[in-house]
């Protein structure tokens, strides 16, 4: 489910150019193996742990194909959110009790946050995948699209081969060469792996304890604020300046109650914090004030959905309710997105790609279009904005 995006995202197109990617597939190994040995590592190491590699078709099939991400908010936060899951995340919230409290202790992180992502990646540790992890990262690194990505990633299972926490032959996951039961990738293994059960190994596929203060660790770093919320449920007067909602616009919690936004359960986070009113499927759906720590989400993952959804659904599992649908217009199609995307980039938009996908690069855009043509300036496109344009 996750999109690929870790701390390894941030290495630069010119580095990518510089490890190579593309031409043959055993110049590409030796390549690789040449890289390995003069980073440190013994030729027959090496050599041990490439053994064998081969591409995976299916591999570079599932990475052209991640449609599922064009379903607007509430189709996909439907088709996530079961109460199965619900049940299930007070099931595993109870068995792991005591590890959950250890990392609210160590990192301030609800325990919530940590029950969603397990349950979204791997329900709980049942489907983790059956792609060879070795094969699929050797595949996306050899495919031009991302090897700054995916070329570090192959390094970083050697080393945890060389440590013994990796079997090239054996060890499988998602298609993009996450691992375990909260999908991750093995560079942030290596940064963040923790070895929760004290068995002397990071082992992020069978042990749960394991895996979940890995996770927890990764969020830390990423930049997770203790004890702060990260989603809340509210409600907006219909007379507000919709052209003060989004992620790129923030006020205080005290300026946004003043400006008559309430919560739809319960209190607003501190007063002095900064927010952002998120609207998910425009003016007509549900709304949410968005604390910094969502952003810290766009980290794991840069689908807006699958964020939104994932911390979402974390306050679900803390109590909140169902959130009010509303009413919303019409969600485009992905081709109708796509023709949104080109319409706004001709206007001169930085629309992230033409992908179908309502990012959030193109939710900004929209706005900006829609304050131009005197609309309600909500970030929702519709078929009358795409018809104007």
């Amino acid at each position: 489910m996750r999109l690929i995006l870790t701390l390894a995202a941030t290495l630069t197109a010119s580095t990518a150019l510089a490890q190579g990617c593309g031409g043959t597939f055993g110049d590409f190994l030796g390549g690789l193996r040449a890289e390995a040995i003069a980073a440190g590592h013994d030729a027959a190491t090496v050599d041990g742990f490439l053994s064998g590699v081969a591409q995976d078709q299916s591999v570079l099939n599932a990475d052209r194909r991640q449609g599922y991400f064009q379903k607007d908010f509430i189709e996909f936060s439907r088709a996530l959110i079961s109460q199965n899951r619900i049940d299930n995340a007070a099931v595993y919230g109870n068995r792991f009790d005591a590890v959950f409290d250890r990392i609210e202790q160590q990192h301030g992180i609800p325990r919530g946050v940590l029950l969603a992502f397990w349950a979204f990646e791997t329900d709980f540790g049942q489907v983790q995948g059956d792609f060879n992890t070795l094969n699929a990262l050797v595949t996306l690194a050899h495919d031009c699209r991302r090897p700054e990505l995916f070329r570090p990633q192959v390094l970083a299972a050697l080393e945890l081969y060389a440590r013994g926490d990796f079997n090239p032959r054996t060890t499988t996951g998602a298609w993009a060469g996450e691992i375990g039961q909260v999908q991750m990738l093995p560079r942030d293994i290596l940064e963040n792996g923790v070895d929760g059960d004290g068995d002397g190994h990071v082992d992020l596929k069978g042990s749960s304890p394991d895996a979940l203060m890995s996770g927890a660790r990764m969020l830390a770093g990423l930049g997770w604020r203790a004890n702060e919320p990260w989603l809340q449920e509210i409600t907006v007067p219909s007379d507000l300046d919709w052209s003060l909602t989004g992620l790129n616009h923030t006020k205080s919690v005290a300026e946004w109650q003043r400006l008559g936004i309430a919560a739809r359960g319960g209190q607003l986070g501190p007063a002095r914090l900064e927010a952002s009113v998120l609207l998910p499927v425009g003016r007509k759906g549900p709304a949410f004030l968005a604390y910094p720590n969502f952003s810290v989400y766009f980290e794991w993952n840069k689908s807006m959905v699958y964020v939104t959804t994932a911390a979402y659904f974390a306050t679900r599992v803390m109590g909140a309710p169902v959130y009010d649908a509303g009413n919303p217009d019409p969600t485009l199609s992905g081709d109708e997105i796509q023709t949104l995307q080109q319409r706004l980039q001709a206007r001169g938009h930085d629309v992230g790609g033409i992908d179908g996908i309502l990012g959030e690069k193109t939710r900004e855009a929209v706005q900006t279009e829609q304050e131009r043509l005197g609309l309600p300036a909500d970030a929702w496109p519709t078929r009358d904005l795409l018809s104007r344009l």
